[in-house]
């Protein structure tokens, strides 16, 4: 069977992150909130990302804390996080 590639992992991720049940700790939320934004955003948005509110303000610091990462990169991290603390 050949290896999944990168895409295919990061939709199985993203789906397992989208049918969890528990809480995740707000920090490893941010940290998952930003390697998405990250990878499937254009960096260019980060720019005009509004924040309106106290959550807001540290979603987007998350993620301008990971803007030098490449998609790839973010994705990676994306799917390491999840399966880390997914199981």
């Amino acid at each position: 069977m050949p290896e999944k590639d990168l895409d295919t992992l990061f939709q199985e991720a993203y789906e397992k992150a989208s049918n969890v049940k528990e809480a995740l700790p707000p920090d490893v939320m941010l940290r998952i909130y930003a390697y998405y934004k990250q990878a499937t955003q254009n960096a260019e948005q980060l720019r005009y990302f509004q924040a309106a509110d106290l959550r807001d303000g540290f979603k987007m610091n998350a993620w301008m804390q990971v803007r030098h990462l490449t998609a790839d990169e973010a994705k990676k991290l994306y799917i390491e996080t999840i399966n880390s603390v997914i199981k």
